[in-house]
């Protein structure tokens, strides 16, 4: 059988240095992980406590194409907590993870063949799920000027029918603040375009809280997730928020493409968001994490980096190296037994010169890496 060519597309390489790294784990090295965005931490107590008793007295079918009610309900309590916004639950979409909500999004407001624009270095998932949609991604060079966030005159001349912003960002960390995402929301708007703000890294913040879009306009297509901040990465559970004239149009796709998000991940969700406790004491590792990287990376010669403002990444250039982020990457997991993420998956132009460092694992973990790397750059002759 032949196959089709919305299936060409790239393979997501960070997936292949997990991938890497597990083959030298199962030969008994001790691997650092500083390649994929994961919490090191399990979901809260609370939620698979939740769990764990629900499904004694649930059967744990299909729920509402939408999601639970209740948790619909909370997570619209949640943007009146963190950011004063009065929102409609009905506005609120549970999806099988952020990835579910891509799909939603993009076959929701697109037709084949538009052009969406995305911010580049970004998230590669992007895309390949919109060439997989038979959709054109216009990657938007960002410039370190701007701290490699998009700015209008970026696309002033590019005619796009969407826009897709991630604040914080990965693989930077970098933040838009309310007039910078405001400028960005106005030109798209002026252009009749479709606006798409990737909030994923929401609640990870370091030194002033992320802006969401609709603190801006209700306008927009807002994509969020339980993946980071609360740590469920692999329960695969997710939300967006849409306008309310389109909810109806969203459901019916929803229903046909995914039925519902997992009943069992939406129950652990609605227990999780009570968690502050937990969650802020995983905030106070990304933190002391953060710290430890913005000091040693240097020390270890990686010193073009932009800060991080939010999420648990660093991305640095490392163009006085290499030339060739992907076999960079893969000698330091050879030699020095850390996982870190070639530039190319988030930057096709730009990402031979750039790597990108997590620090979402234990801060032991961290400090191990950041000394595994200065020995590794040294014997290099790099410092």
């Amino acid at each position: 059988m032949k196959n089709s060519t919305r299936g060409a597309v790239d393979p997501f390489i960070v997936m292949d240095v997990m991938e890497a790294a597990r083959q030298a784990e199962e030969t008994g090295r001790h691997i650092i992980h500083m390649e994929v965005g994961q919490p090191s931490s399990p979901a809260p107590k609370a939620a698979r406590d939740a769990l764990s008793q629900t499904m004694n007295s649930d059967a744990m079918g299909y729920t509402v194409a939408l999601g639970l009610p209740a948790l619909r309900k909370r997570i619209a309590q949640l943007y009146g907590e963190w950011y004063n916004v009065d929102l409609n639950p009905d506005r609120v979409v549970i999806t099988p993870g952020s990835s579910g909500a891509f799909i939603l999004s993009f076959t929701a407001l697109f037709d084949a063949g538009d052009k969406v624009g995305i911010g580049a270095p970004g998230y590669p998932s992007y895309r390949q799920i919109l060439k997989a949609l038979d959709l054109d991604p216009i990657d938007i060079q960002t410039s370190p000027d701007n701290r490699l966030q998009p700015v209008s005159a970026d696309f002033d001349t590019i005619d796009i029918a969407g826009l897709l912003v991630a604040s914080p960002a990965n693989p930077t960390g970098t933040m838009l603040d309310k007039s910078a995402l405001g400028r960005l929301i106005d030109a798209t708007h002026s252009k009749g375009a479709a606006f798409i703000s990737d909030e994923i890294y929401h609640g990870i913040e370091y030194e002033a809280k992320a802006v969401s879009a609709l603190e801006l306009t209700d306008d927009c297509y807002v994509i969020n997730s339980f993946s980071k901040y609360f740590s469920m990465t692999g329960w695969r559970v997710g939300w967006m928020v849409v306008p309310e004239d389109h909810i109806r149009h969203v459901e019916r796709l929803a229903q046909n493409m995914f039925i519902c998000a997992p009943h069992v991940s939406q129950v652990a969700a609605l227990a999780a968001m009570d968690c502050s406790d937990e969650l802020t004491a995983n905030l106070a590792v990304y933190t002391e994490n953060r710290r430890l990287m913005l000091d040693g990376l240097p020390k270890a010669g990686f010193r073009k980096i932009a800060p991080p403002d939010g999420a648990f990444y660093v991305y640095a250039d490392v163009s006085e190296f290499t030339t060739d982020s992907l076999g960079f990457c893969k000698e330091i997991l050879e030699v020095a037994g850390v996982a870190v993420t070639p530039g190319l998956d988030f930057d096709p132009i730009r990402g031979a010169s750039t790597v990108r460092f997590s620090y979402a694992r234990s801060t032991a973990d961290i400090q191990e890496g950041l000394d595994r790397l200065q020995k590794f750059m040294a014997s290099k002759g790099y410092i």
